[in-house]
């Protein structure tokens, strides 16, 4: 039986961006996002637009929010970003207008192959559509498209697409009912 080998590992084939991108946003991301600090929402919008990030108007950022690659983010107008989110955006991730992330999300881009010995590295993009809400401390994985106005409730993970306008609950989440907004 074939054992992982790390030592085997590569990445180079992965190129998010010039090492001094990389590094100036690295310095923003800690000054200005991953700190308790509560800098202003339209300095804190106007930064990740000038990283390339796409972001529409009145987007709320928490304090002590971690993004991995602004470039590779869009988010639509009057999204909330609660505190402690977590976008590990190795690929694109789109979050709609009206979205929701509560405290603790995590939007994981990346994952490993752990069917190879190597452990390559895999990304996919995430998709939140209009009106998606994540419960805190939930976990949207590689490739999920949450579709429009879906819930994934506090401490759930998506390790799949989930429906428009469904509740979903559990590792992995799971329809548990439909969502009725009045």
């Amino acid at each position: 039986m074939k054992k992982t080998d790390l030592k085997q590992f590569d990445n180079m084939s992965y190129h998010p961006g010039s090492m001094a991108k990389r590094s100036l946003w690295y310095v923003v991301n800690v000054l200005f996002f991953n700190t308790s600090f509560p800098f202003s929402n339209s300095l804190k919008r106007m930064l990740l637009r000038l990283f390339g990030a796409k972001i529409g108007k009145g987007v709320i950022l928490k304090p002590k929010i971690n993004i991995k690659y602004p470039w590779k983010l869009s988010v639509g107008n009057h999204s909330w970003i609660g505190e402690e989110v977590w976008i590990d955006n190795l690929g694109h991730v789109e979050i709609g207008a009206n979205c929701c992330l509560s405290q603790g999300v995590m939007l994981l881009c990346g994952n490993h192959n752990f069917s190879v010995s190597r452990f390559d590295l895999i990304v996919g993009d995430i998709v939140l559509e209009e009106g998606v809400w994540l419960g805190a401390k939930s976990i949207v994985t590689p490739g999920v498209t949450c579709s429009s106005h879906a819930v994934l409730t506090v401490g759930s993970v998506a390790s799949k697409n989930l429906e428009a306008y469904s509740i979903n609950r559990g590792n992995p989440a799971e329809k548990i009912k439909s969502r009725v907004i009045e």
